[in-house]
């Protein structure tokens, strides 16, 4: 069982930068074979899809990000500290949305999102002109 609890959401304006943590609890994030897993993050705006942001192998090695945010953000993890960060700089209007944490017990980094295993409860980023 993993355990995803997302921080750092907020209030910004547009072209502004926010940092979103997520600290995974109940199963520790290591390069050991017998507990590989990727981390995502996702978003969901009032009325939409959920939608792939970012995805991170279980080293960090390979990372994924979505078409819309290619060159905003930065996933990044630290599994010492069992932490999953996405660094968001030059935030749109259109970037409004709560955000999720995901962990996939996998190697491999997926953008669907019936495919991942666990999930954080989301925080809401709100981003105004």
């Amino acid at each position: 069982q993993v355990h995803l609890a997302e921080s750092g959401g907020g209030s910004v304006q547009a072209g502004d930068s926010l940092r979103l943590s997520c600290t995974a609890s109940g199963r520790a994030m290591t390069s050991n074979p017998r507990s590989l897993y990727s981390m995502g993050w996702f978003r969901q705006a009032p009325g939409k899809a959920r939608e792939f942001v970012a995805g991170i192998n279980y080293n960090g090695g390979i990372t994924l990000y979505g078409d819309s945010v290619k060159g905003r953000f930065a996933i990044t993890r630290d599994n010492v500290k069992n932490t999953v960060d996405l660094q968001m700089n030059n935030l749109k209007i259109e970037d409004t949305a709560n955000y999720l944490c995901a962990a996939l017990l996998s190697t491999v980094v997926v953008t669907g999102d019936q495919d991942w295993d666990y999930w954080g409860k989301g925080v809401p980023v709100t981003v105004s002109s």
